[in-house]
Order: C-alpha cells, then sequence, then structure tokens
C-alpha cells in the first residue's frame, strides 16, 4: 500500500484519507482480543447525552442490561460485522508522531472488532415495579400502628422501597418511571413509594363523597383545604387524604380546587361490585347505580379496558378484565390477550391495544 503523504499517524491519518489513497497498516504491538473495548452505534442526540454524563445502566445481574437517558429506555443489541473492522487509536495513544520514514506504517490496528453494540428504543420494563409495590399495597393497618409506639421505638417493616431502590431496580428511564408510579397511583409515604389498598382507598373516597353531601360540596368546585381538613378530622392522614383527590379527580389550573371525575368514581365503584366474580349484566348494572353518588351518572362505555362482557345462552354477563393487569410488553401482551380469549371483536381489543 502506498503512503498517502504527510498526514499524522494514528486514526487521524485514516479520518483524513483523500478518495481513492491509501496508508499502509501493521498490528501494533499491544494488539489483541481487548475485551474491554466495545464500540458503540448512537444518533447524534444520544452522543451528546452519553459524553455529558446523561445516561445510566439499568438492570440487575441476571437481566439484559438497558441504557436510559432521562426521558427514554434503549436495549443494547449487538450487531456483528462481516467485513474486518479496525480499531486504530489516535497517534497520541501509540506513542506515535508523523512518519519520517516511509518504511514505518503511519496506523496500527489494536483491535480487530467482530461488529459493535445498537441501541434500539424500547418500552420501559414497568410490569416488575407493578409486581413489586403490589406486594405490600399500604392499608388502614399501617395508620394504626404509626400512633402506636412500641417499647423501643421500631416496628418491622415489610419490603418497601425508596426512590433509588426502585431506579436501581427497573428498567426505565426517570421520566418513565415517574409516569409508571402515576399510573399505578402511587405515593410516597415516609421515604417510600407504596400503592394504597383498595378497600383503604374505598373508605377515603366514600368519606369524601359523605362530607360532600354534608357540607353541600360540589363535586366541580372541591377546596383542597377544606377536603383535607374534614379527612383528617375523620382520622385519615392528610397525605392520603391530598392522595384521593389526586386518584380521583383533576386539579382546576391555577386554583386550590379540585374536580371529581365521575369516570374515576363510577370506575372505581364497578371494580368493587365485580371483583372476581362474574355477574348478570342486569344485576350488574342495578347494583352499580346504587352506588354512585348522586349527581353522576353512570355509563357502561365508561368500563372500556376494565371489563368484558360473554354471552351464555340468553344471558349477558360482565367480569373484571383490567388493562392494568396485563402485561407491559407487545409479544406478551398479544399472548395474554388471545389466550383469555382466542377471537376478538376489534372493538373490545381496541381498548386493551392504547
Amino acid at each position: 500500500m502506498e503512503e498517502s503523504g504527510r498526514i499524522g499517524g494514528g486514526s487521524q491519518a485514516v479520518i483524513n484519507l483523500e478518495p481513492g489513497s491509501s496508508v499502509p497498516i501493521s498490528y501494533h504491538p499491544c494488539f489483541g482480543p481487548h475485551e474491554d473495548l466495545l464500540l458503540l452505534e448512537a444518533d447524534d442526540n444520544l452522543v451528546s447525552d452519553i459524553f455529558n454524563g446523561r445516561v445510566t445502566l439499568r438492570g440487575l445481574p441476571d437481566e439484559d442490561a438497558v441504557l436510559c437517558t432521562k426521558s427514554k429506555t434503549y436495549a443494547i443489541k449487538f450487531v456483528g460485522n462481516s467485513n474486518s473492522m479496525f480499531l486504530i487509536p489516535p497517534s497520541i495513544c501509540l506513542g506515535v508522531s508523523d512518519t519520517e520514514n516511509n518504511d514505518k506504517p503511519l496506523v496500527s490496528v489494536i483491535k480487530i472488532a467482530p461488529g459493535n453494540m445498537e441501541l434500539v428504543e424500547v418500552s420501559p420494563r414497568l410490569d416488575k415495579l407493578k409486581k413489586l409495590l403490589l406486594e405490600n399495597p399500604f392499608c388502614a393497618g399501617e395508620v394504626e400502628e404509626a400512633m402506636i409506639d412500641d417499647d423501643d421505638g421500631k416496628r418491622d417493616l415489610p419490603l418497601l422501597y425508596t426512590w433509588s431502590d426502585l431506579v436501581n431496580t427497573i428498567q426505565a428511564s426517570d421520566e418513565e418511571l415517574r409516569d409508571g408510579l402515576k399510573c399505578l397511583s402511587a405515593i410516597e409515604i415516609d421515604g417510600y413509594w407504596r400503592v394504597i389498598d383498595e378497600n383503604y382507598l374505598d373508605m377515603i373516597l366514600r368519606m369524601l363523597l359523605h362530607n360532600c353531601v354534608l357540607k353541600d360540596w360540589s363535586f366541580d368546585d372541591l377546596d383542597e383545604d377544606e377536603v383535607v381538613d374534614a379527612l383528617v378530622a375523620d382520622e385519615f392522614p392528610s397525605k392520603l387524604a391530598s392522595h384521593c383527590l389526586r386518584v380521583f379527580g383533576s386539579k382546576v389550573k391555577e386554583t386550590n380546587k379540585w374536580k371529581l371525575e365521575p369516570r374515576l368514581v363510577c370506575l372505581h365503584f364497578a371494580r368493587q361490585i365485580l371483583r372476581e366474580e362474574k355477574m348478570k349484566l342486569e344485576s350488574f348494572m342495578e347494583e352499580w347505580k346504587k352506588k354512585i353518588p348522586e349527581g353522576m351518572e353512570e355509563r357502561f362505555e365508561m368500563l372500556e379496558g376494565e371489563v368484558l362482557t360473554e354471552k351464555i345462552g340468553i344471558e349477558t354477563r360482565v367480569y373484571t378484565f383490567s388493562v392494568r393487569s396485563l402485561p407491559s410488553t407487545p409479544a406478551e401482551r398479544f399472548s395474554t390477550l388471545f389466550k383469555h380469549r382466542p377471537k376478538w371483536e376489534w372493538k373490545d381489543l381496541e381498548p386493551y391495544l392504547r
């Protein structure tokens, strides 16, 4: 191979190579497998995040690691190459200077890479988050226990998770993890992220609705301070009183007011009625209507993605089948859906694919 003129050694010799020209190469004395050197292909935005320390690798030893930015999660795939790919360090790393002797090669290869790592954006792996938090939901008994001091001032705690624990355990970016916690209606209590036991949350909601009637509050104009004070007087923690508004309502912009969302309230009572059993549709609708507070209207369409119906003879039965219980990965979700029901009508299937 011919030398391509007076250019610097190392990788710079290749970077500055003119079209149609060539440089001699040789194996560096340190040539070897160098398992600690890997090629990573990334787009410009990711390169900026990587060089500025805005990425993390997440995963436990028995999991395939993912790379996370502030808002996205990427699977790390290895892509093999059929051609030889030479890794040539800068000349400053090799002690190579401008060539004074044409017999010396300008570039030295330190490793032949069989391929490179590729980043593929994937959905956050939040199924584990749901599993971990549902193992120990926060229930009414914990409030009572917190009011009683043991002799040594300590009490046995179940396995709980701080934000740092979740970051180190869940394969998701920080933003995706926060969204996952929001979807689970999780709340941070004493430094640990918890989901509230459904029966306890039901108690808080019922007391809130009772106070709305007792104090003549409008469902569309609830003052947060008044609601919290009333629920605290009923011996519910203030933090959970505010949380109840976030779970079942929406905040009126730039105010301290909240509006209860009929769909969220109606959906809660539908879940309470159905639990794990199937009911005749007519019986369910009758029971549901009794539980809905006056001023709200229940509609079966509110339950899309939460219940399914089936025909048994001339009867129609309704039962719980929540989108929240399905795996988050597309392949596993489709598998679960079609194991449950081999044939679907689109109107029934569509809510479970959103």
